[in-house]
């Protein structure tokens, strides 16, 4: 197998050029729903990751020098440092050759090499993933939907409704705005806050409590800002006490400012029963419209056990695109 590590401190314009090309091909048949990749995001992925854990990637190339496989696998080191994740994309037509599987136990070694003990891979629904996770003797750890907001249809006056009733339930706390960077005097808030999403499901998965720092807020920010997104954090803050009890953040890419990506949403169990989620994702959307207003969607994933959630968005007017699932496995 022909297949070349990359550096994340000197990637090549063929190499990137040659992944953006196969995972495009794939997206087309996998999930044309999706936005395609570009040179620089896929860049941004490589040297930033989501939140200053990029991942390693790998590409395959055939006898005539094309590439026809990409390999990406993520190493997580904020914590859950027993798991690594891998994203195996084979270019359609070099598909049922055998590639799929050589790369991916090309990253169980890098895996292995790390001292990691679970895998895991994520793939959609009726996706050639599916196949693959099954070949390499994977099961099936959670289901996850993906759903779009499509704001030109919004039911604003039901929004409109919705929210009073929300903010009349939520009486004793207080919005926040905070595009990025946060505070320096808020960023120990923040942190507390956002354990709140622990307490989201995660079905089979293998996965521990995730470890919030300053210096991983801080590399969150550093990673969007070099995907050249747009975030904005936005916070209920409890009045008596100043607490911060639950967020909800979106980013905006600057090169696709018509679509936009929903991150965290979660509050804290100490402040559940007030509606704070359905307020705070309504808000965000007010504040949307004011400082993005050529958005016209917004995507979405919630584990498919994740009723509050699920509800939440539906009052929202999200719509499903598909369903997906990660798979995991022990070395």
């Amino acid at each position: 197998m022909n297949l070349t590590w990359l550096n994340s401190d000197d990637l090549r314009r063929r190499d990137i050029a040659g992944a953006v090309a196969v995972l495009e091909a794939a997206r087309q048949v996998d999930c044309p729903f999706d936005l395609g990749p570009t040179a620089s995001s896929l860049t941004a992925d490589l040297r930033h990751g989501w939140d200053g854990n990029p991942p390693i990637a790998g590409v395959h190339r055939d006898p005539d020098d094309r590439v026809t496989g990409v390999v990406q696998v993520h190493l997580p080191h904020w914590d859950n440092t027993h798991l690594a994740f891998f994203d195996v994309t084979v270019e359609p037509a070099a598909r049922r050759q055998g590639l799929g599987r050589r790369l991916f136990e090309a990253g169980m070694e890098r895996a292995r090499a790390e001292s990691r003990t679970v895998v895991l891979t994520g793939c959609y629904d009726d996706s050639a993933g599916i196949e693959l996770a099954k070949a390499m003797g994977l099961d099936r750890a959670s289901q996850e939907v993906k759903r779009r907001q499509d704001l030109a249809t919004l039911d604003r006056a039901r929004l409109d409704k919705e929210y009073a009733v929300a903010q009349d339930r939520a009486a004793a706390y207080d919005l926040l705005r905070l595009p990025a960077p946060v505070p320096d005097e808020l960023i120990a808030d923040v942190v507390a806050m956002s354990v709140g999403i622990n307490d989201a499901p995660t079905d089979d998965l293998d996965f521990e409590d995730e470890v919030f720092s300053p210096e991983r807020i801080r590399a969150f920010e550093n990673g969007q800002v070099g995907h050249d997104r747009r975030t904005n954090r936005l916070v209920a803050r409890e009045r008596s006490t100043g607490e911060m009890a639950g967020q909800t953040m979106v980013g905006v890419e600057a090169d696709r400012p018509w679509h936009a990506w929903q991150y965290d949403t979660s509050v804290l169990r100490a402040h559940r029963g007030h509606r704070l989620g359905l307020l705070l994702k309504i808000a965000m959307l007010y504040w949307l419209a004011e400082e993005e207003p050529q958005l016209l969607t917004i995507d979405t994933w919630n584990a498919k056990s994740n009723k509050h959630m699920v509800e939440v968005n539906e009052v929202l007017g999200y719509h499903i695109l598909t369903g997906g699932s990660t798979w995991q496995k022990r070395l």
